[in-house]
C-alpha cells in the first residue's frame, strides 16, 4: 500500500475549469471519499490519478514515486468502474485473471490470488459463472475481486454502488467497508451520495465547481461546516436555511425574520455580534427542530401549518413554510398531525450555524 500526496491539481476541457488547485494528502491504508454533484470534478480527479486523464498542472505521488508522466499500467493502482467493466466472453475466473495474465504473472500464482480474493468476497462459487448469470451485486464483487488480485498500492473506486438498488447498496457498502478494514488498503472512493460518503470514509473531501471546499472526518463536516455548500450537502433531509438579521432585543441577540425571533446563545452570540444589523443566514437541521410538545421551552418558537407528513417508522419529517422558507422538521415517533393543521415548532439554537450571506462562510465553524 501507499500514501498518496496530491499538489495543486489543474484541469480544463475546453473553457471549462473540471479541477483547480486541488490538494490533498492521503495516508498509507486511509480510506478516502471524494463527494459532491455531478460535475463537481471528482471523477476527474480520480482518473488523472489513474493515469486515463493528463495532468494540465500540478503533481501526483503515489508510494515515493511522481506519476504524472507513468502510464496507468506502470502506476500500480487498480480501479473499479460504476459498468463494472467486465468480459462478457470470459467466466469469472477468467475475468479476475486477464490482468495478471497480461503481466506474465505465473498460472500457479494466478490461480492461488483468483481463489484467495474469490474467498474474501464469498463468490467462490461463481468462477465458472459468467457475467451474464450475475445479479448485480455478484457483478459488482468479481470488479472488485479484478481489482484485489492486483495487489496494487491504492485502490481507485468509481461510483461503484450506483447502479444497485437501494437494499444491495447498503450491503455493499458494509462489505466495501469490511474489505478495507480487511486489506489496510488505501481507497480513493468517488461518489454523488453524501450517505455513501458519511458510513464509509475515513475522510470525506466535499467538492464543487473543481474546487475543494472542505477536508476533514464524516462527523466534523456533519457538525462544524465550513460554508453554506458542505452544510446543505452533507445531512439528510439537508439543513434548514432562513435568512435574516441579528438584533438587540432586551439586551438579548437574536436573529429576526418579519415575525420569526430567535435568541441567540451567548457562545455563538460572542462569534457573530459584529454582523448585528447585517443580513445573514441561520442553518439548524431538521433533527434540531421539534414540535412544542417535545419541549417545555417556549421561546424561539414559532406557529405554522403543516404541508407533507411523512412517517419513517421511528421518526417522522414534517414539511412546512416558515416565513416564506421551506422548512423540514425531523421529530421523534409518528406525532398525530395531519395536513394543514397548525403546530409550533421549537429551534434548538444552540445546534444552529450562522453564514454570512455574501461568502457563504460559516460564523461560527470552531474549525
Amino acid at each position: 500500500m501507499a500514501q498518496v500526496i496530491i499538489k495543486n491539481l489543474r484541469k480544463t476541457f475546453g473553457h471549462v475549469v473540471a479541477v483547480q488547485d486541488f490538494n490533498l494528502e492521503i495516508a498509507d491504508g486511509e480510506f478516502v471519499v471524494l463527494v459532491g454533484p455531478s460535475g463537481c470534478g471528482k471523477t476527474t480527479t480520480l482518473r488523472m490519478v489513474a493515469g486515463l486523464e493528463d495532468i494540465e498542472e500540478g503533481e501526483i505521488s503515489i508510494g515515493d514515486r511522481v506519476v504524472n508522466q507513468l502510464p496507468p499500467k506502470d502506476r500500480n493502482v487498480a480501479m473499479v468502474f460504476q459498468n463494472y467493466a467486465l468480459y462478457p466472453h470470459m467466466n469469472v475466473y477468467r475475468n479476475m485473471a486477464f490482468g495478471l495474465k497480461l503481466r506474465k504473472v505465473s498460472r500457479d500464482e494466478i490461480e492461488q490470488r483468483v481463489k484467495k480474493a474469490a474467498k474474501i468476497l464469498g463468490i467462490e462459487e461463481l468462477l465458472g459463472r459468467r457475467p451474464k448469470q450475475l445479479s448485480g451485486g455478484q457483478m459488482q464483487r468479481v470488479a472488485v475481486g479484478r481489482a484485489i488480485v492486483r495487489n496494487p498500492a491504492v485502490f481507485l473506486f468509481d461510483e461503484p454502488l450506483s447502479n444497485l438498488d437501494a437494499k444491495l447498496r447498503i450491503q455493499m457498502r458494509n462489505e466495501l467497508a469490511k474489505l478495507h478494514h480487511q486489506l489496510g488498503a488505501t481507497m480513493i472512493y468517488v461518489t454523488h451520495d453524501q450517505v455513501e460518503a458519511m458510513t464509509m470514509g475515513d475522510r470525506i473531501v466535499v467538492m464543487k465547481d473543481g474546487l475543494v471546499q472542505q477536508v476533514g472526518r464524516p462527523l466534523e463536516l456533519y457538525e462544524h461546516p465550513r460554508n453554506l455548500f458542505v452544510a446543505g450537502f452533507i445531512g439528510s433531509p439537508t439543513m434548514n436555511f432562513l435568512e435574516g438579521i441579528l438584533t438587540k432585543d432586551d439586551s438579548q441577540l437574536v436573529f429576526k425574520r418579519n415575525r420569526l425571533t430567535l435568541i441567540v446563545p451567548k457562545a455563538k452570540g460572542d462569534r457573530v455580534h459584529q454582523w448585528m444589523n447585517q443580513p445573514i443566514i441561520i442553518g439548524i437541521r431538521p433533527n434540531n427542530i421539534h414540535l412544542l410538545g417535545e419541549t417545555s421551552d417556549e421561546a424561539n418558537t414559532i406557529q405554522t401549518k403543516v404541508e407533507v407528513v411523512e412517517p419513517l417508522g421511528e421518526e417522522t419529517l414534517i414539511a412546512t413554510t416558515v416565513e416564506e422558507t421551506s422548512i423540514i422538521a425531523k421529530v421523534v415517533g409518528v406525532p398525530t398531525v395531519t395536513f394543514d393543521e397548525s403546530i409550533s415548532l421549537h429551534f434548538d439554537v444552540t445546534k444552529a450555524h450562522f453564514f454570512d450571506r455574501e461568502s457563504g462562510t460559516c460564523l461560527t465553524s470552531e474549525t
